[in-house]
């Protein structure tokens, strides 16, 4: 899976508040979810987000709680994939439980500023900063994750697996 487009850039510790404030939790609505996605860390993310369009955080990314409203609201906006330097372990479970594309790449995240066109190959691991040409290597999933991710999430693969 390859994925081109306009970084979103933010900082660390992007919680899973700022990520879908708990005011929008009473809905399970993707579409509704997305409309509210970041708003607390951007005001504006939910008007700029075009589809294909990259997160890039820095540490920590997702921490807080465990909800699974924020990868879905990530996804549900159109973002392609997240970079960011790390992310809290139950974020990164969820992500891959929806089929939200992630990686970590410090120097990715390093090499990032706002608006930069970035270039993501999640078989190989290949994230490319394209105003720079700069290429930085992440560790890529193993393919029995890449094939949960390709399959839109854990529920969709294990329909289609049988």
């Amino acid at each position: 899976m390859e994925f081109s487009g306009k970084v979103h850039k933010f900082g660390a510790d992007i919680d899973t508040d700022a990520i879908i404030p708990a005011r929008y939790l009473n809905t399970f609505d993707p579409l509704e979810l997305a409309q509210h996605c970041m708003e607390d860390a951007d005001r504006q993310f939910p008007a700029r987000v075009k589809t294909g369009d990259i997160i890039i955080a820095d540490k920590n990314f997702g921490c807080g709680s465990s909800r699974e409203h924020a990868p879905i609201a990530i996804k549900a906006a159109g973002v392609s994939c997240v970079v960011a330097k790390s992310f809290a372990r139950i974020f990164y479970r969820n992500a891959i439980n929806i089929g939200l594309p992630i990686l970590e790449c410090a120097e990715a995240v390093d090499s990032a500023a706002e608006g930069d066109e970035f270039s993501v190959n999640l078989e190989t691991g290949s994230v490319k900063n394209m105003r720079t040409g700069e290429e930085f290597q992440a560790v890529p999933f193993p393919p029995f994750m890449q094939n949960i991710m390709a399959e839109g999430g854990l529920i969709n693969y294990l329909k289609h697996k049988n």
